[in-house]
């Protein structure tokens, strides 16, 4: 009689243990059922799921390069002539160049160079400007940079330009239909010989759109007196976006002499090869 006894209170204690255990394995289900299928452990926020892909997408560039080692040394040294007499020291920290304050590098960036000599003063400053939609729920950085740039062409007396309706069978080599700068225009006089034998001065190219230049530029081309002097100064800006970044390339070329007009061909050629060339850096 007591060992029947034992083994009955064996089996209760065994039957009490199995409803402890489903709970335990049901309590395992519900915890694998919130994890997400490949077992690792992340949970699956339905917010997000369900969010996901509805949102504008973020601009291609997070960050900014340091504007004074992104532009081109050789182009920038062609730009800004330093005198003869400088010494190397002073000649080095010229072409370093001298970067901007900023309070966010990763939006906004900027460096400047000024090279003095006694028949001219030459000015380049580049800029970078990194836009973030703060509406992604309808408004990509690339749009928002693409109305920032549309905001400078207004500015800057500029038509956009019509949208083309299929690309050009046969691009030119610089993959642009526009005239590189030095070059005359179509329809425009050609430089003609004069009585004296000395060829008439280049034709002005002024302010325009420019194509193959990242995804849309323009060049704004402006005289003005030069000081105190007679002499005119040529600022020439270069306004380009690639995709949420807007860089700004501007050059002035600052004569001494009484008389003396900068040309806008070669003023405007050193500038967009510039340009070109930060196009070729923010692609790398």
């Amino acid at each position: 009689m007591q060992r029947k006894t034992v083994r009955v209170r064996r089996v209760r204690r065994v039957r009490g243990v199995l409803p402890a255990i489903a709970m335990l394995t049901a309590l395992a289900a519900g915890l694998t059922a919130c994890t997400d299928g490949d077992g690792s452990g992340t949970t699956i926020d339905a917010k997000a799921g369900a969010n996901a892909g509805t949102g504008a997408q973020p601009g291609k560039y997070r960050s900014l390069p340091m504007p004074c080692k992104a532009a081109d040394a050789k182009k920038v040294k062609a730009m800004l002539p330093a005198p003869d007499a400088l010494a190397p020291e002073a000649r080095d920290a010229l072409y370093a160049g001298v970067a901007d304050a900023s309070y966010d590098a990763d939006r906004r960036v900027g460096c400047r160079w000024t090279a003095q000599t006694p028949t001219e003063t030459r000015l380049l400053s580049v800029g970078f400007e990194r836009v973030v939609s703060y509406d992604r729920a309808t408004t990509s950085d690339d749009d928002k940079a693409r109305q920032v740039y549309g905001r400078q062409l207004t500015a800057a007396n500029l038509p956009a330009p019509a949208p083309s309706a299929s690309p050009s069978p046969n691009p030119t080599p610089s993959g642009s239909g526009t005239p590189a700068p030095g070059a005359p225009t179509p329809g425009a006089p050609t430089p003609s010989t004069g009585a004296s034998g000395s060829p008439s001065p280049a034709p002005e190219l002024g302010s325009r759109v420019l194509e193959g230049l990242g995804n849309e530029a323009f060049l704004d081309d402006k005289l003005a007196a030069a000081g105190a002097s007679a002499a005119q100064a040529r600022t020439v800006r270069i306004v380009f976006r690639t995709s949420n970044v807007i860089v700004t390339v501007e050059y002035s070329v600052q004569p001494a002499l009484p008389g003396t007009v900068p040309p806008s061909g070669e003023t405007q050629d050193r500038a967009r090869q510039l340009a070109q060339a930060l196009v070729e850096r923010f692609n790398e």
